[in-house]
This record gives structure tokens, C-alpha cells and sequence, in this order.
């Protein structure tokens, strides 16, 4: 597996992809998970100075079969900032890599009661042969336009981006850990007991809140309109 090294904005030195080899030990990475399949250093730098003491940025990506495990850093130079992503890199695998040995087998779901946790799932037959799941309805057409650059749906509002991700329910423990290695305020998960849309976030010092999404059976009802509310 080769280690990519590109810049955003800024050339990268021969000399600092060869620091970045030497840094980003394979072996050290693998002993902690052997399953990485790439590793991307990228590196940034912020022309204000009055960031001149966190000017150049490192990010670095590693991909394997789990979930991405990203780590990033600030610091006055590249080498500074690259020591501290690789030390917030090895910090979230060793905690991974602990947990996974502690919770080996626990919370997984078997393959028959897939289709009952999971929507949408595909479903297994009689005859134990794997089928697709329930079709998909057809969307009604769209009128789309173009703002520029950016594709507008219907009358908007304009979508600047947009994610898909498909991901079975999990555990709020689990949630909080998928937090913790992507490096992220917040997590977008499904509460595996509740079966709810959930989303856990970093609070002010080491706490953290959850907010569950429940839907609400009076909005299933057709809004009244504005005149009927005011007796017009």
C-alpha cells in the first residue's frame, strides 16, 4: 500500500513526502489494523498572517474496511503539523483497536433477523438464497435549473451539498466512537434500540448530547392554510 502525499493550494517538497514516509510507519499502522487499504496526506496552507502560528494544516485519511479514521493538525510549519495528526492518527487506532478486542462479537446482528433490523434490507428465502428487497417507488419528475454551478431542484432551496450513506443501527457507545475516529462535532447514526434517526454531538469539555428523531402523528395531516387559522 503506497501513502499519497498531494497539496491543495501549495507544492509539496520532495523532501517533506520523504519526512511523511518516514513519519507514517506502515507496520506501526498495520499492527494496530492490518486491513488499511490507502492512506492520503494532504497538505494546506493559510496565506493570513495573522494565523501565521497554525498556517500550514495536515490532514490525513485512512481507508480500510471500516470507517474512515481521519485525523488533522495546525502548527507554524508542515512538520509540525504533521507530528500532531500522526499522534491524533495512532491515538484514535489504539482506541479502536482496544475496543474492538474488548466488544469482539458483541452487538452484531445474524444474518436471518438482517431484514428485520435493517430497512429495505434484502431478504433471504426459503431456500436460503439471497433476494432483492421491497422495489423502490418511482420518484416524480422535477423541474431542475442550474444557479450557476450548483443544480437546483424544484423552486430550491439551493442544495450546496448533499450526502447518501448506508449504515446499519448501532449502539450509542458505538455511535460515539464513529465520532471520535472521523474527528467530527457531530455523528448522523440509527439508535439500534430505538430504531430512531439519532445524532450525537460534542458539547463544552468532554460531555456529549444526543438528540433522537421522532416523528410527530398530527404532522402526517394536511397543514391548514394561514386564512383558516385567522377565521378568514
Amino acid at each position: 500500500m503506497d501513502i499519497v502525499v498531494k497539496g491543495r493550494k501549495t507544492e509539496v517538497p520532495e523532501r517533506f513526502r520523504r519526512h511523511v514516509a518516514d513519519k507514517l510507519k506502515l507496520d506501526r499502522i498495520q499492527k494496530f489494523d492490518g486491513k488499511v487499504t490507502s492512506l492520503d496526506v494532504e497538505v494546506s496552507k493559510e496565506h493570513n498572517p495573522r494565523q501565521a502560528d497554525r498556517s500550514d494544516r495536515v490532514e490525513i485519511t485512512l481507508r480500510h474496511r471500516g470507517p474512515v479514521v481521519r485525523a488533522e493538525a495546525s502548527a507554524a510549519d508542515p512538520y509540525g503539523a504533521l507530528d500532531l495528526a500522526v499522534e491524533k492518527l495512532e491515538a484514535r487506532l489504539r482506541r479502536q483497536h482496544d475496543k474492538r478486542k474488548c466488544r469482539r462479537g458483541k452487538g452484531r446482528i445474524p444474518a436471518s433477523e438482517v431484514g428485520a433490523a435493517v430497512r429495505d434490507a434484502a431478504v433471504i428465502n426459503d431456500e436460503g438464497e439471497l433476494g432483492a428487497g421491497p422495489p423502490e417507488p418511482e420518484e416524480p419528475a422535477v423541474p431542475v435549473r442550474r444557479a450557476g454551478s450548483i443544480v437546483v431542484q424544484g423552486d430550491g432551496p439551493l442544495v450546496v451539498r448533499e450526502k447518501t450513506h448506508t449504515a446499519a443501527p448501532m449502539s450509542l457507545e458505538q455511535a460515539l466512537e464513529e465520532m471520535e475516529l472521523v474527528g467530527h462535532d457531530f455523528y448522523l447514526f440509527v439508535d439500534i434500540d430505538t430504531k430512531l434517526p439519532s445524532v450525537v454531538y460534542r458539547r463544552h469539555g468532554y460531555d456529549y448530547g444526543v438528540i433522537h428523531l421522532e416523528g410527530d402523528p398530527l404532522a402526517e395531516q394536511a397543514p391548514v392554510g394561514a386564512g383558516a387559522v385567522l377565521g378568514g
